[in-house]
């Protein structure tokens, strides 16, 4: 006898079974008691009649109490078969009944969708939550997603490799988590808003083909569809043009559809690649939905959108922005290049270049970003002079990145599919929370954990950090 999941009973027909697992539900016949028994593999009959030494014990049991169970696998009655579940036909006679761990009632169903329940109190009991099939469905989803994405780059020749989690401050486009040193009073660590720097240092080092599945940190103000953390397929490409990326881009998702979605449909293969000044044309938006009717779920449809400004003007600050980030390749509007000829735009008209940035779209959703990047270090030098930072702050900041491609650097791009949003869409989910397993609000709250939340005072004294507030802007 030996311990097994609920589904392989199927084929266990006369045999003595082991299982755990959940009460999900219980019937009480009175002589008879059936129990809903529930694993991550499904859902299994098993039943109890008053002869059994352990029947007083399994009127005890509450729903959603973990129990062990010993018994006979048997075939249903004909009549009593279940086709809506996969072990429908056959059941388990209990002979041994032990409880492992009994439980209170729930503060909410969970064999439910969960959709018309409060929000708040789901991610509160986020531990609960994910007990309903749907929830469980997507994380293994999540799971079958990025193994393939794992063995798809593997066969490329890509190399899984893991970047830092504490590292530096550097302006890249948002505002960073800050981590305190403790060791080092009044200097931080910031959490990476991207493996940006060290994917490409990577190809410094001669690694060619590098990716991860990274998770990404990012402290920006509340918005409904954004995460504080995040999850990417981060991947760069040494001796690249635009089209090499973007090909294996389409290839994988084409690939990573038809074997793990193959009810959905893309409208468009090879993937349309539109300008940026195109799309804002024809569609009135970078992030155009292209499907031929939104109304259907089944629909995909995969844009690449690509010529980006270099720049864009920031009114509040009164500055250039990058419209992607600084280390992304500029080019002339005829897509020239030439060192000299950027140098001097940069100098003098840095609105009119465009640059070498690609965005994926899906459904009207931006799903992806990348670019190829710049290499030259004169011209990294001025883009971010044209961002408003003077050389010693460029020094300070970028030494590591400017040292490096002193020593020899090859051409390289990249790309970042967002994980998190890609999964929504094809599992027809209104928002990316109910594709993570343990997600923020909209606000960027855990009510579960209760985090963000106050240190205690000898904490913040190891780190010689000092907590000002103002009443005002004390919230939650």
């Amino acid at each position: 006898m030996k311990k097994i999941f609920n589904l392989e009973t199927k084929n266990l027909v006369g045999q003595k079974v082991e299982l755990y697992g959940f009460i999900a539900e219980i019937r009480d016949h009175g002589k008879l008691i059936f129990f809903d028994l529930k694993d991550r593999s499904g859902i299994l009959q098993c039943m109890i009649s008053q002869e059994n030494k352990f029947f007083p014990l399994a009127k005890e049991i509450k729903p959603y109490s973990v129990v062990k169970i010993i018994g006979q696998v048997q075939p249903r009655p004909a009549h009593l078969v279940n086709p809506k579940i996969e072990t429908g036909k056959i059941e388990v006679s209990i002979e041994e009944l032990s409880i492992l761990s009994s439980a209170k009632t729930l503060p909410f169903e969970v064999e439910t969708d969960g959709y018309e329940i409060d929000e708040a109190l789901r991610m509160k009991y986020r531990y609960l939550d994910l007990r309903r099939p749907r929830l469980f469905k997507n994380l293994r989803r999540r799971h079958e997603f990025l193994l393939f994405i794992r063995n798809f780059l593997d066969a490329k020749g890509f190399i899984e490799i893991e970047t830092p989690i504490l590292t530096k401050s550097t302006p890249e486009g948002a505002r960073d988590y800050l981590v305190p040193s403790r060791i080092y009073p009044g200097k931080f660590y910031a959490l990476p808003q991207s493996p940006q720097q060290y994917k490409q240092l990577l190809m410094v080092a001669g690694v060619e083909r590098y990716f991860q599945i990274a998770r990404c940190f990012r402290d920006e103000d509340p918005r409904g569809d954004r995460q504080p953390e995040f999850t990417q397929i981060d991947l760069e490409m040494s001796y690249v043009e635009r089209d090499d990326v973007l090909n294996l881009v389409e290839e994988m998702f084409i690939e990573l559809v038809r074997e793990l979605y193959p009810e959905k449909k893309i409208t468009y293969v090879p993937f349309p690649r539109i300008s940026y000044e195109e799309a804002l044309n024809l569609y009135g938006s970078d992030k155009p939905d292209l499907r031929k009717n939104p109304n259907d779920p089944n629909e995909l449809a995969f844009v690449f959108i690509v010529d980006f400004p270099m720049f864009e003007w920031n009114e509040k600050e009164n500055k250039w922005d990058p419209m992607h980030h600084p280390f992304t390749q500029p080019k002339l509007a005829d897509g020239s290049r030439d060192k000299n000829e950027i140098l001097n735009v940069l100098s003098k008209s840095p609105e009119i270049l465009l640059s070498e940035q690609y965005d994926l779209v899906l459904n009207g959703y931006e799903v992806g970003g990348g670019s190829l990047r710049t290499t030259d270090s004169d011209i990294l030098i001025k883009i971010f002079e044209v961002l408003g930072y003077n050389r010693e702050e460029i020094e300070e900041k970028f030494f590591h990145l400017l040292e490096a491609f002193s020593y020899g650097v090859p051409p390289h791009g990249g790309i970042a599919p967002g994980v998190d949003r890609i999964l929504m869409i094809l599992e027809n989910e209104p928002n990316i929370r109910e594709v993570i397993a343990f997600p923020k609000t909209g606000e960027g709250r855990d009510y579960m954990m209760g985090a963000p939340s106050k240190v205690s005072s000898n904490q913040l004294k190891e780190l010689k950090l000092k907590v000002e507030i103002k009443e005002n802007e004390i919230n939650g």
